[in-house]
């Protein structure tokens, strides 16, 4: 065994867990004690959402593995929001699906309410999102994890790592920790924590909240906006034909707002604020109320009263979450239209959890300082289940092969959203819980929710062995399918007047009479599959009766010659993301076509490298292409820089309170 300490970094591999051991299962049969044995390959810590994905996924690639958890009861717990996906978070679901993950699956058999957010915009940036049934989640998760072959899961507490050095012939094992440390409320996993201090990490100390649950009985949604669901719901797994419940009996959403006299109250009680006493940093994307109130005075705050379940009498209140004392929340909710007599359940609270600085490790999630040590979930600085789950199936995939001996399965920023999240903690590191959204990404064209499976599906299949025969085969169905159909489009060609005959709702310019393809017709936003069908029965009919394939055939004419243009960037971006910046770089003179929002972005991250450049939010890929065609022109190549140690640090709501306070009375007043 090794001694903890700095001295043995990148020298130990796991090899054994030290735990409490209450209770074990294996799809109904005990599990056996000595979990540190040969019996298992990859050992994962925390039933959560990464720990469950992390699991599944390292059965899946085919080792034996086991995962413990403080209580096999709470496995598919919804500890915060009833939902699912969103803006970028519903990408990474999709992702999450492409390898086979579970969360897609089973919010497709738990969901009460789904809906496409952003479809007004183009599909790139389309958010499937869902409110979740709580206790149809829970129970289909956890049906789904013990049915799960090579899978073993115990109810045990972990407080320590035994670590010994590898040997060729004894390789060890592979430990995937997705578990919260420390978080109040929750059974925390302290020795664990200190455990990982005493290895060398780097921690830190991050905290988020949740808002106080109300009575749907007490609540008068008559004024209220009503948020109907999508007819028909949008499923969020490439295998699920439709989801689980009928459109009708959807359940709605209800959206109402603060008062002045909220704001007014908030901020005769901040004194007792317990989240704006401390300088931990919370979400800046989920913030509580308070935060929203300093940060956003004189303002009318959102909030969405979400149903938990359809059997469920509790209301979310979306957009509340606090930490002032009870008596003063239920004073706050009364003051709010439709809550004006509604009873709490229970109180908002905020909790607080160590997490461990995400640039300590590489791109597979696997720990730099410990072999064969991988991170996933909220432990890494991240808030949301979406979040989680990426990060789970990527550790778990990549815990089973390191023990296979083979590659890790790394996924760039080009190619899917759970790159971009990985690439951006692991290189950037995180002040604040990350959350994913869309523009994030620089390839927002090429990483659509549609597809999903051609960009992972093929590669999880053929390099890490995660991706079951049945999704395989039908990921190349659709494939075969969408070159057929594409191919079909580009065949039929008419003029003007034959166009205008067969599909009169078309939008042609007679001007331009010379032959256009049905691929051209069909880039018309008013014209679908069906009309192309009615109108050319041989050959478009088949296209149109799969509907999926249908959709997907109209996203990529539309988007076809852009993705082909942003392919050529993307290719020219990787070959060069290493290229160093001037630091006396004048971004507002250069000779580039850039647009000054851009030129002002640049001035004020100043990025080291092209690389870092396509990670500011906003940056366009064109803009990324414009600006290394100007240095390599004009300033030739230089070496690459380490951009390790930079972490942009927002000002904390105590530091922005105190900010306000010295504004307004010329002191400056922690609190």
């Amino acid at each position: 065994m090794l001694p903890f300490g700095r001295g043995w970094r990148s020298l130990a591999a796991p090899a054994v867990v030290r735990a409490r051991l209450q209770r074990a299962r294996n799809n109904g049969t005990a599990a056996d004690p000595e979990f540190g044995t040969s019996k298992y390959d990859v050992i994962v810590i925390g039933g959560g959402h990464a720990g469950v994905e992390a699991a599944a996924a390292a059965a899946r690639v085919g080792a034996h593995t086991l995962l413990i958890t403080h209580k096999i009861d709470s496995i598919g717990q919804m500890s915060c929001n009833p939902s699912f996906g969103g803006i970028g978070k519903g990408h990474l679901v999709r992702e999450v699906d492409a390898l086979d993950g579970l969360c897609g699956r089973i919010c497709d058999l738990s969901g009460v309410h789904y809906k496409v957010l952003n479809k007004r915009k183009g599909p790139a940036v389309w958010g499937f999102r869902a409110q979740i049934d709580r206790k149809l989640y829970k129970e289909n998760m956890q049906k789904e994890i013990m049915q799960t072959p090579l899978l073993t899961i115990c109810e045990a507490s972990v407080e320590d790592l035994l670590l010994t050095v590898p040997e060729p012939n004894h390789p060890g094992k592979s430990c995937v920790s997705g578990v919260i440390l420390g978080r109040m409320g929750d059974q925390p996993s302290i020795g664990l924590a200190q455990t990982l201090e005493k290895l060398g990490f780097t921690m830190g100390r991050l905290k988020t909240g949740t808002p106080p649950r109300l009575l749907k009985n007490s609540i008068d949604f008559t004024h209220l906006q009503k948020q109907v669901a999508d007819d028909p719901p949008a499923p969020f797994s490439f295998l699920s034909e439709a989801v689980w419940i009928k459109p009708e009996d959807q359940l709605s959403c209800y959206l109402t707002h603060t008062s002045p006299e909220v704001e007014q109250i908030i901020h005769e009680n901040l004194h007792l604020s317990n989240h704006i006493k401390e300088t931990i940093k919370g979400p800046r994307y989920c913030p509580s109320l308070e935060s929203k109130v300093l940060r956003f005075p004189n303002r009318q705050h959102q909030v969405w009263l979400e149903p938990e379940g359809l059997d469920s009498d509790v209301t979310y209140p979306q957009g509340l979450s606090m930490t002032l004392p009870p008596e003063i929340q239920e004073k706050i909710i009364t003051l709010i239209r439709g809550l004006e007599h509604a009873k709490v359940v229970q109180p908002g609270y905020g909790v607080q959890y160590d997490y461990l600085d995400p640039r300590q490790l590489s791109a597979s999630l696997e720990s730099r300082l410990v072999q064969r040590l991988f991170f996933a979930g909220q432990i890494n600085g991240t808030t949301g289940y979406e979040e989680a789950a990426a990060q789970g199936v990527v550790a778990g995939i990549n815990a089973g092969l390191r023990i296979q001996g083979k590659p890790p399965f790394i996924i760039s920023r080009t190619e899917g959203y759970i790159g971009v999240l990985i690439d951006d903690l692991t290189t950037l590191g995180t002040k604040e819980p990350y959350r994913m959204f869309t523009s994030r990404a620089e390839f927002r064209m090429s990483l659509r929710p549609d597809n999903a499976d051609s960009r992972l599906t093929f590669r999880g299949y053929h390099e890490a062995g995660c991706v079951s025969q049945k999704r395989y085969e039908q990921a190349s169905l659709m494939k075969a399918m969408l070159e057929e159909g594409m191919e079909a489009l580009k065949s039929v060609q008419f003029g003007y007047t034959k166009w205008r005959q067969l599909i009169p709702e078309a939008r042609i310019s007679p001007h331009h009479n010379f032959p256009r393809s049905a691929l051209d017709i069909f880039q018309h936003p008013e014209v679908n599959m069906e009309m192309l069908a009615r109108a050319l029965p041989e050959p478009m009919k088949k296209f149109a009766e799969w509907k999926p394939l249908a959709e997907k055939l109209k996203i990529e004419a539309v988007y076809g010659l852009h993705v082909v243009n942003q392919k050529l960037e993307i290719e020219e971006v990787r070959q060069d993301e290493a290229l160093c910046l001037p630091e006396d770089l004048d971004y507002f003179t250069i000779n580039a076509s850039l647009s000054r929002e851009v030129r002002e972005k640049l001035d004020a991250h100043r990025p080291p490298t092209i690389s870092a450049v396509s990670r500011i939010p906003g940056i366009t890929p064109a803009a990324v292409c414009n600006l290394l065609r100007f240095v390599k022109a004009n300033h030739g190549s230089a070496k690459q820089t380490d951009n390790s140690s930079r972490i942009a640090e927002p000002l904390s709501d105590t530091e922005l309170l105190g900010q306000r306070k010295f504004e307004a009375t010329g002191t400056n007043r922690s609190f």
